[in-house]
């Protein structure tokens, strides 16, 4: 169904230090600290509902205060929950930013550890009136598999946002994909897999753009590849025979000028609202959608936290007026 959105994923409670800069190894800082919802099926979730799509998420949570944050926050968002219960803990993660906004990240992936492609396909009722469905790796990789695979039975987009880059995805994860979403450091670790090239992360925006998408189409022949570069853009790459209303095969979108608050939930602001925008249609080309994305991204860094920094629509459009 058009405008609606499905995203399979994880719920973190996230605990976030921030100091000057990040803690080098054996040192002891003095910093702030706030814990709030994320993980990046949960922002994602988020940013594809304040993005404007009808949306459901699809997690497993334990039986504790942070299943009752999730719950509590999906309803003040609008967001439908599919729920699998686990005697585990609801995920967590542990965050530390600097000044600039950089940040690093340690996860418990708890109940998220939980998630099956049983109880993903148990949702088909969901699958079957959406557009697009988004996963990541964060969750175990037969519910990722078995959400794409369900995306593909309903005419909907199977979109993976192959994150974080230290979980290998297969050529059988790779194979059920329309569209692939991958940082610069996602983008080498899969090549690098999937023995499509070896190329370095902090080369990657400063490529030709032949070369990248040569790269893209060995990575993805089927699919498109929007590959995400900070403060560059982002690099999209259709196949030749599915442009999805672009004129050329590949092309870069420039990011928007921010002053960087908090750069944590950026991706995931990212691809909640292109997942958002291409449930939505409208007739507007691909790099219209991924333009959108970029700008919500960027709004999404001036302010700090995961899933409370995803800015809505309304903010979008006092922001970006003729363009939101």
């Amino acid at each position: 169904m058009a405008g609606t959105v499905v995203v399979v994923g994880s719920f973190n409670v996230d605990h976030v230090w921030r100091s000057e800069h990040l803690p080098r190894t054996g040192e002891t800082l003095s910093g702030s600290y706030t814990t709030g919802p994320g993980g990046k099926g949960f922002n994602q979730a988020v940013a594809a509902r304040r993005a404007g799509a009808e949306t459901t998420f699809v997690c497993a949570l334990g039986e504790d205060v942070g299943a009752s944050l999730a719950r509590s926050l999906a309803t003040l968002d609008g967001i439908a929950l599919r729920v699998q219960a686990s005697t585990a803990a609801t995920g967590t993660a542990g965050i530390y930013t600097d000044a600039a906004g950089r940040n690093s990240i340690i996860i418990g992936p708890g109940a998220n550890g939980a998630l099956t492609g049983d109880f993903v396909l148990e949702q088909d009722d969901v699958f079957r009136r959406t557009a697009v469905v988004l996963a990541q790796m964060e969750s175990p990789r037969d519910a990722v598999l078995a959400a794409l695979r369900q995306a593909r039975a309903a005419g909907a987009i199977a979109m993976l946002n192959p994150a974080p880059a230290n979980v290998a995805v297969d050529a059988e994860l790779l194979a059920a994909c329309d569209l692939v979403t991958p940082n610069e450091t996602e983008f080498v670790a899969l090549l690098a897999t999937h023995s499509a090239g070896r190329l370095d992360a902090s080369d990657i925006s400063t490529l030709e753009d032949a070369v990248l998408h040569a790269a893209c189409r060995a990575l993805l022949p089927q699919g498109t590849v929007v590959v995400t570069l900070g403060q560059a853009g982002a690099f999209v790459s259709h196949a030749a025979t599915a442009l999805q209303g672009d004129s050329d095969p590949y092309y870069r979108v420039a990011a928007e000028p921010v002053v960087a608050v908090d750069s944590t939930g950026a991706g995931d602001a990212f691809n909640g609202a292109l997942a958002a925008r291409l449930a939505a249609g409208g007739g507007q080309s691909f790099a219209a959608h991924v333009r959108f994305a970029g700008r919500f991204a960027a709004l999404s860094v001036e302010s700090p936290g995961a899933a409370a920094s995803m800015p809505r629509l309304a903010a979008m459009r006092a922001r970006f007026p003729d363009r939101a």
